[in-house]
């Protein structure tokens, strides 16, 4: 009866994960149209490019690097197609490749956060160079603080000073939006 229970709830996590995933990427086209109507017409073209390639760039260097250094893992594909479970803090199991799902299209919503700050001021070539950087090294280094349990820079962690980020406020969003800034100061 146990072993029904858990494989019961690794089945709903799995699948709330896919779920969630496939709701956040409708955000990445909400985000296209944003930015398509704040831009002149003559750059329209040149902004939806650059979110379908902002999901190609960070799909690629989020399963090169970036799930390994966020979760810690030993190659390129070990940790997302293991055959193990991911333990969650509330004991809580899912397919590993669901949640690489789920944080690749939060790792573009962050990058689509920098998108729409740099719109019209930044060449396409600049700025899929800046989400390679993004979404292959930062993003996943400030989620292993949070997500992945690791210390920062080997001194504490973020859970033993009490930051919980469950939806992403603070790894997703302000990450998006200091990387954003810095774009903008930039440029």
């Amino acid at each position: 009866m146990e072993n029904e229970i858990f494989q019961l709830q690794y089945a709903l996590d799995t699948f709330y994960f896919l779920v969630c995933g496939a709701l956040v990427m409708w955000m990445a086209a909400g985000f296209a149209m944003l930015e398509a109507g704040l831009v002149r017409s003559k750059n329209t073209v040149e902004i939806l490019t650059k979110n379908v390639a902002l999901f190609a760039v960070a799909s690629i260097m989020y399963m090169v690097c970036g799930y390994s250094i966020m979760y810690g893992g030993d190659v390129l594909l070990s940790t997302i197609t293991g055959s193990g479970v991911v333990e969650g803090g509330d004991s809580a199991s899912y397919a590993p490749s669901a949640d690489f799902f789920f944080q690749v299209v939060f790792v573009a919503t962050a990058m689509s956060i920098v998108s729409g700050a740099v719109a019209e001021r930044m060449k396409l070539f600049a700025f899929l160079a800046f989400a390679v950087v993004m979404t292959g090294f930062i993003y996943p280094l400030e989620g292993s603080w949070t997500w992945g349990g690791n210390p920062v820079f080997g001194l504490y962690t973020l859970g033993d000073l009490g930051f919980l980020d469950f939806a992403g406020s603070g790894i997703v969003h302000m990450s998006g939006a200091a990387a954003a800034l810095a774009g903008v100061i930039l440029v």
